[in-house]
């Protein structure tokens, strides 16, 4: 049964029974009174979820990567040139946006599962400028967090306009939008957040707004935010049909991360994350990225030698518990955890079991019960009713 399935992928994340009941209401007209006041508020919430007083929110229908066309459509015209600062497959996926759009484009790429040195970046900057920047804050295909603040420091009094990818970030990472100076943050609210995927976020400044409104076109239509801006200053109007349902589910989403408080819900997150990596470890288990810049969000485990992809998926599958698989050049070499969003300590307790009794059954040696152990001192509280 689906139900009984544990699905700890990078996203989509679990979904708790409460936004799932949000989901499951009547499906009501885009101009009905009370969903045009639960729109608002979704709006605000993902706002301040964002640590923003003057940010422009977006909720659109579509997914992350629309998130990441709206970034960089509104701000960047053809011709112009942007620096992509990529930690795996999603920083690369820029250069491909880019391209589509006759944007010229210069990536910075780490080696994977580690993070672009400020450094290198400073090298880039002096060489030139550059219409923006990109920044995935936490890459889904290697578990990298960016040094975001390192790369702000060296773009105080640029002209460069920032763009931060926070698709496996927001709501489980801490992004200060106001304070650091973002011009885009674009995320989607299948991780972190831990709503159900349908809608592509993102917050511009003003500095990015004034952009936008100081370009008579865009090379697009549906991700041109000034076709949206209108509706979300007034969620009565009409554009486009929003997708009724996934926007209330999303405010009930964020109304849990408000309850929980953002600030402990970051600390949260940290504390799941080192549990995971805590009963990993314990089972002799090496982690893919580098310790300096682990993501707390999810978390990518090399196989043990001799032991296949397939195989060891299948294991935990058939326990009820689903992974990833890693992507490029470590796929079939490596599983993705993700930690994120609704995740608690049971959750995390039934992950490190099934990963233990799948590697038992695939013949690799493990003591039982030392995962759980590893993890217990690290675990959070369970969260009251």
């Amino acid at each position: 049964m689906i139900d009984e399935i544990l699905t700890m992928i990078p996203g989509p994340t679990p979904v708790h029974p409460r936004i799932l009941g949000a989901l499951a209401r009547p499906t009501v007209s885009h101009v009905f009174p009370a969903f045009v006041e639960q729109f608002k508020k979704a709006l605000l919430d993902f706002k301040t979820l964002c640590q923003s007083t003057a940010g422009q929110p977006f909720i659109v229908a579509g997914g992350g990567t629309l998130s990441m066309e709206m970034g960089l459509v509104n701000l960047v015209a053809p011709g112009e040139k942007v620096l992509v600062i990529s930690h795996g497959y999603f920083g690369d996926r820029f250069g491909d946006l880019a391209a589509s759009f006759g944007i010229q484009c210069d990536i910075l790429k780490a080696e994977w599962g580690k993070a672009v040195a400020p450094e290198e970046v400073k090298k880039k900057l002096d060489a030139g400028s550059y219409a923006a920047v990109t920044i995935t804050h936490v890459d889904t295909s290697t578990g990298t967090v960016s040094p975001v603040e390192a790369y702000l420091e060296l773009l105080k009094g640029r002209s460069e306009l920032i763009i931060l990818d926070g698709v496996c970030a927001t709501g489980g990472v801490d992004e200060k939008f106001d304070a650091w100076g973002i011009d885009v943050l674009l995320t989607a609210p299948q991780k972190a957040i831990g709503a159900p995927p349908g809608v592509a976020l993102c917050l511009f400044s003003e500095k990015a707004m004034a952009k936008r409104q100081s370009r008579t076109s865009v090379p697009a239509y549906y991700s041109d935010v000034m076709r949206w801006l209108p509706i979300m200053q007034d969620p009565g109007k009409y554009y486009s049909t929003p997708c009724v349902n996934e926007i209330v589910a999303l405010g009930e989403a964020l109304k849990m991360v408000h309850e929980e408080g953002i600030a402990a819900r970051f600390a949260r997150h940290g504390k799941i994350a080192k549990s995971v990596r805590a009963g990993l470890e314990a089972m002799g288990l090496k982690l893919f990225t580098a310790p300096d810049c682990r993501g707390d969000t999810l978390s990518v485990i090399l196989l043990p030698e001799g032991i296949a992809d397939m195989a060891f998926r299948k294991e935990m599958a058939g326990r009820g518990v689903v992974v990833a698989g890693g992507l490029g050049p470590i796929a079939g070499k490596a599983f993705r955890l993700g930690h994120m969003g609704n995740i608690g300590a049971g959750e995390i307790v039934a992950a490190l079991v099934a990963v233990e009794q799948s590697l038992l059954a695939l013949g690799v040696k493990v003591t039982p019960g030392a995962a759980v152990a590893a993890a217990a001192q690290f675990l959070p509280e369970p969260a009251k009713p």
